[in-house]
C-alpha cells in the first residue's frame, strides 16, 4: 500500500557544490499508482482485456482518493495501456502495448521537427537492407514457406490497387518480423507507419497511371528476387536487391506536394 498525499522529504545533500540542500522531486501519488499498474501490464501480470478492479477496491488497495486514482487512469489511458468506459457499467480494461502507439508518437515528434520524407526514407535505407541480410543468414525452412505464401498473395492480386498496397506493405513487415529481433521490429515499424501513409497518398493521386503500374511491377519482381536470395542464404545479394528496391521506391514516392511528415499527416 502507498499513502496518499505524501509529504516532501527533507533536503538531501548531494555533494555537488551549489546543489547541496536541493530537494528531490517526489512523484505524485497518481504517478506512483500508474507506475505500479504499468509494471503489472508490462510484465504480463495483467492481460489484454482484463478488467481492473473497481475504483473502490483500488482506492482501498493503494490508500488513495478517487481523484488521485482517476488521474492515474488518465496517465495510463494517454499511454494506451488501458481504456476506460464511463458510466454505471463502465470501468478500466487493460490494453497491451502496441507498436502503432510508438509509431504515432514518433510521427508527432518528426512532425514537430519539420522532418522531411526524404529523411524518413534515408532511415529506412539504413535499417531495412541489413535486416534482410540477417534473415538470409538465419532463415529457417518455415520462414521461406511464409515468404512464398506472401508472394502468392501478391501474385493473386489483380487490378485492386488498395489490396496491392496492403500485400506489399505486409511483405515488408513480414521480412522484419522473421528476423525475430523485437527492437528492429519496433524501430522499423515506426518508419513504415509513416511510409505507408505516403503509399496511400499515391494511390489517391496516381493509381492506374503507367508510372504506378511500372512501380508495382518492379516492386513485385524485387520481392520475388529477395526471396530467392534468402532461400539460398545469399545475404550479400539479398541486401543488395533490397537496397535497390527501396531506392527505387523512394524515388517514386517522393512528391513535390509532400515534402515533410507534417504535409503527409495533414
Amino acid at each position: 500500500m502507498v499513502a496518499d498525499d505524501a509529504s516532501p522529504p527533507p533536503a538531501v545533500p548531494t555533494g555537488g557544490g551549489p546543489a547541496v540542500g536541493r530537494r528531490l522531486r517526489v512523484p505524485k501519488m497518481a504517478e506512483l499508482v500508474a507506475a505500479h499498474l504499468r509494471r503489472q501490464i508490462i510484465r504480463g501480470e495483467l492481460s489484454a482485456g482484463d478488467a481492473l478492479p473497481s475504483e473502490a477496491a483500488l482506492m482501498e488497495q493503494f490508500q488513495v482518493s478517487r481523484p488521485t486514482l482517476r488521474e492515474a487512469f488518465r496517465v495510463l489511458e494517454s499511454e494506451s495501456l488501458i481504456s476506460v468506459r464511463r458510466g454505471a457499467h463502465g470501468g478500466a480494461r487493460v490494453q497491451v502495448p502496441d507498436a502503432d502507439v510508438a509509431a504515432r508518437y514518433a510521427g508527432f515528434i518528426l512532425e514537430h521537427r519539420g522532418t522531411t520524407l526524404e529523411d524518413v526514407y534515408d532511415a529506412r535505407l539504413v535499417l531495412e537492407p541489413p535486416c534482410v541480410a540477417l534473415l538470409a543468414e538465419r532463415r529457417a525452412d518455415d520462414d521461406v514457406a511464409r515468404l512464398r505464401a506472401a508472394l502468392k498473395a501478391h501474385d493473386d492480386v489483380s487490378g485492386d490497387h488498395d489490396l496491392t498496397i496492403r500485400t506489399h506493405t505486409a511483405f515488408h513487415t513480414l521480412l522484419i518480423e522473421l528476423t525475430r529481433n523485437q527492437t528492429l521490429q519496433v524501430l522499423i515499424g515506426m518508419i513504415d507507419h509513416i511510409i505507408a501513409l505516403a503509399n496511400w497518398s499515391h494511390i489517391a493521386a496516381d493509381a492506374g497511371t503507367p508510372q504506378h503500374l511500372r512501380a508495382i511491377r518492379r516492386g513485385l519482381r524485387a520481392h520475388h528476387l529477395v526471396v530467392e536470395h534468402i532461400e539460398s542464404r545469399d545475404a550479400v545479394a539479398a541486401e543488395a536487391i533490397w537496397r535497390k528496391h527501396l531506392d527505387e521506391a523512394r524515388d517514386y514516392l517522393l512528391r513535390a506536394d509532400f515534402r515533410t511528415v507534417l504535409d503527409l499527416m495533414d
